[in-house]
């Protein structure tokens, strides 16, 4: 996308086919991945207040309706 800042901030995959990734390479990236997550979910639930509220009710009913 043209508007998109062209920024490479460790997203991508280092490119090394004989190497596997480490452990702590997979976990790395994966909480990073997780931190952009619930950014975006923070986002989204400022935006868009009813549909936040409406999804926390609906989880709420779940959960009260779930069987342990």
């Amino acid at each position: 996308m043209p508007d998109l800042p062209d920024h490479d901030n460790g997203a991508a995959a280092p490119k090394r086919p004989e190497q596997p990734e480490t452990e702590a390479e997979r976990r790395r990236r994966r909480a990073q991945f997780l931190r952009e997550l619930a950014e975006a979910r923070a986002l989204r639930d400022r935006v868009q207040p009813r549909r936040a509220k409406a999804a926390r009710l609906r989880h709420a009913m779940r959960m009260r309706t779930f069987r342990w």
